[in-house]
């Protein structure tokens, strides 16, 4: 058990499943109210019990429940929490989001909104830390097309990883040659 003083009385998590019964242990654990959000889909969720108190984002799909930030928002000021805790994925990496709770005095518990924009794109989180004299492996910055990436994968040698530079952890792909 934590002995300290927490910066929060009450955190609203903006996720679902077992990522928000992860932090609603530690929140326990933290002496600080969970406030659970669920889509009618996730009524029935652990996450929804096990918060002090849970509100319902409607029907619908991802985007008109969990990624509904005007909702959340409201729901938050509703609960009075000082906090939000986005878990991952869904609002986690969207700096608006971020933005939308700062205005509305509410501390988002994650990276700031610079940061988000900064790093949420490989290729700029790359340069930077470059220039921060971050060690690194061999890669490149963005690639203009197929010629552009087999001369660098040439250049490199294979294998290579193959990454857009958006979307987190998707769109990866291993390259043990150019065939491939």
């Amino acid at each position: 058990m934590f002995l300290c003083h927490s910066m929060f009385d009450k955190v609203l998590i903006a996720n679902r499943g077992a990522i928000a019964c992860r932090i609603l242990r530690t929140l326990r654990e933290l002496d600080v109210a969970g406030v659970a959000v669920y889509s009618e889909a996730d009524r029935a969720s652990l996450h929804v019990t096990q918060a002090a108190s849970a509100h319902s984002l409607g029907e619908g799909a991802a985007a008109t429940t969990y990624l509904d930030i005007a909702k959340i928002l409201s729901l938050a000021r509703a609960e009075g929490v000082q906090a939000i805790h986005p878990g991952y994925g869904f609002l986690s990496e969207n700096a608006a989001f971020a933005e939308a709770c700062e205005a509305a005095g509410i501390a988002f518990i994650g990276p700031t909104p610079k940061q988000l924009r900064e790093f949420g794109l490989k290729h700029t989180a790359r340069a930077i830390a470059a220039s921060q004299g971050v060690p690194m492996l061999e890669g490149t910055g963005l690639l203009d097309d197929l010629a552009d990436a087999l001369d660098a994968a040439a250049r490199i040698g294979y294998p290579v990883m193959l990454k857009s530079t958006a979307g987190g952890g998707i769109g990866m792909r291993v390259c043990s040659s150019q065939k491939n």
